[in-house]
């Protein structure tokens, strides 16, 4: 059974690595700000959360199938997708991109606990025959120490690591030791919860351990 991870994160492939599964990569060509202001003028009003994750998710699982069936139309597996956001306060936050933005997230987030939100999109993909899909979106709590000094947050931006994943912090690598608590799915926070795809695989048929490399 072949599997084909819609991503190119580095902490998703490793995920799936640690798990016994050694995925396909592939980038998703969507234009997920096009997506969410698409969606949010169809209804009037911005989407929670945990919608804007699933839809994204679905985007760019679809994406990297439709591409998968045109370029190698042989392929007979699943395509994950999946996509998260940090809420904290009534605020979301995706990815800071800049340091001021990493930094202003992070003197927020002291002392606080927001909700990682992360949407999937598993699809069952055969050759000559339609996608099928099961979708899911898990939370975890996510619990900063109160203590964390400026000095830290400025030498933790300085690394460059929270400019570019959801919510400016990483609990698998150097944002862990600021973090005290996680209430959920830890894999949640690092990317994907495990144990969501192990359920969404099993309602499309297939065994967990079939994917195993």
């Amino acid at each position: 059974m072949q599997v084909c991870l819609a991503s190119t994160s580095p902490a998703r492939l490793m995920l799936m690595r640690q798990v016994g599964i050694e995925p396909l990569t592939r980038a998703p060509g969507t234009d997920e700000d096009a997506i969410a202001a698409r969606a949010a003028a169809e209804r009037g009003a911005e989407l929670s959360p945990e919608e804007m994750v699933l839809l994204l998710a679905r985007a760019k699982a679809a994406d990297v199938a439709a591409r998968l069936a045109a370029e190698t139309p042989d392929f007979d597996g699943l395509v994950i997708g999946g996509d998260s956001m940090f809420a904290l306060g009534g605020r979301v936050y995706g990815k800071p991109y800049t340091p001021e933005e990493a930094t202003r997230r992070w003197r927020e987030m002291r002392g606080e606990t927001g909700i990682l939100h992360s949407g999937h999109s598993v699809l069952r993909v055969q050759p000559g025959q339609a996608p099928r899909e099961t979708t899911a979106v898990a939370e975890a709590g996510v619990t900063f120490a109160e203590d964390i000094t400026d000095d830290e947050i400025a030498a933790y931006v300085a690394t460059g690591e929270p400019l570019h994943v959801a919510g400016a912090f990483t609990v698998d690598s150097l944002g862990g030791a600021f973090i005290t608590r996680v209430d959920g799915d830890p894999s949640t926070v690092v990317g994907m919860s495990l144990s969501t795809i192990r359920r969404l695989v099993r309602e499309l048929g297939v065994n967990w351990t079939d994917l195993w490399s």
